[in-house]
C-alpha cells in the first residue's frame, strides 16, 4: 500500500504538469492548419503554456481537478498494509500538497465545505489477469466536466441520434470547457456504464482510432461535424473546436441506447504507471 501511495502522489503531480503523449504534437499540427488567425494564436499560446508548466514544474491549469484514479489490479497480486482506497487517497493528499496543487473537493455536494487536501478521489477498480498493478491518475477539471452529459436514446434513433446528441452537447458547452476539446463517447451498457466508458475513452492516446471499424468511422464523422461548428480554439472562432473523438461501446439491452459524452479541455490530463 505504501508503494501505491507513492505512485499515486507522483502521478498526481505529473498529470497536472505534463501533456499526455501525442497531445502537444496534435495541438501544434492544429495551429498550423487553423484558418483563423486568432485561433492559431490561441493554439500556440496553449502549447507555450504547457511547455512552461513542464519546464517550471507548474500546473497546466489553475483548476487541478478532482483526481479520478483507474486501477487495474492483477489477480495474482496480494495487497498488504491497509485499505486500497485509503492508500489512493493518501497518495492524492501527498501529491496535491507537495505539488502545491489546488484543493478543489468539498465533503458534501450541498454543504460545500472544502476537505482541504483534494480527497477523496474517485476510484475505479478492475480485476485483470497477472501480477501487476496499472495505475492511471486523471485529474478532471470541472469547466469541462460540467459540460458533460448522458442521454438514454431509443434504438430507433441510432447513429444519427448519437451524432446529434454529441453535437448539441458540444455546441451548448461553447467556450466553457476551453476548446479545442477531446470528446469521450460512451455507448451502451446502462446509464452509469455509458458514463464510465466515456471517461475511459479520454485515456486513449491522441491519434489512436478505435479498433472497431464502425466506431472509428463514427469518431471521424463526429470530429468533422464538430469542427464545422465554428466555435474554434478557446471559443474565439475557427476550425479546431475539437482535437479528437474517442468512442467505447459495451453490450446493452434490446430496448435502449445509452449515450454519454465526457468532454475534456484541450489538456486532457492523465498519467500512468505499472508496478
Amino acid at each position: 500500500m505504501a508503494e501505491i501511495t507513492r505512485v499515486v502522489a507522483e502521478l498526481c503531480q505529473r498529470a497536472n504538469r505534463e501533456l499526455p503523449r501525442g497531445l502537444r504534437k496534435a495541438l501544434l499540427e492544429a495551429a498550423e492548419k487553423e484558418v483563423s488567425p486568432i485561433g492559431r494564436e490561441a493554439l500556440r499560446r496553449l502549447v507555450e503554456n504547457a511547455d512552461l508548466a513542464a519546464r517550471e514544474g507548474l500546473p497546466i491549469c489553475q483548476d487541478t481537478g478532482m483526481a479520478v484514479v483507474f486501477i487495474e489490479l492483477g489477480q495474482e497480486v496480494h495487497l498488504v498494509g491497509g485499505s486500497l482506497a485509503a492508500a489512493v487517497d493518501e497518495g492524492i493528499r501527498q501529491g496535491y500538497r507537495r505539488g502545491y496543487l489546488r484543493a478543489s473537493v468539498v465533503r458534501d455536494p450541498l454543504l460545500r465545505k472544502n476537505t482541504g487536501d483534494n480527497t477523496p478521489g474517485v476510484l475505479h477498480l478492475s480485476l485483470v489477469p497477472g501480477n501487476r498493478i496499472r495505475i492511471v491518475v486523471a485529474p478532471k477539471g470541472f469547466g469541462s466536466e460540467n459540460m458533460s452529459a448522458v442521454a438514454m436514446l431509443t434504438p430507433a434513433q441510432g447513429t444519427t441520434g448519437v451524432i446529434d446528441f454529441v453535437l448539441e452537447t458540444v455546441r451548448r458547452a461553447g467556450a466553457n470547457p476551453c476548446p479545442p476539446v477531446i470528446v469521450g463517447l460512451g455507448l451502451g451498457g446502462t446509464m452509469e456504464k455509458a458514463a464510465l466508458l466515456a471517461k475511459e475513452a479520454l485515456l486513449r492516446p491522441i491519434g489512436t482510432p478505435s479498433h472497431e471499424p464502425h466506431l472509428a468511422a463514427l469518431e471521424r464523422e463526429v470530429l468533422a461535424r464538430l469542427n464545422d461548428l465554428g466555435l474554434g480554439p478557446q471559443g474565439l472562432g475557427g476550425r479546431y473546436t475539437a482535437i479528437a473523438v474517442h468512442a467505447l461501446a459495451y453490450p446493452t439491452h434490446i430496448a435502449g441506447l445509452p449515450v454519454a459524452v465526457n468532454i475534456s479541455c484541450h489538456a486532457c490530463r492523465y498519467a500512468e504507471q505499472v508496478i
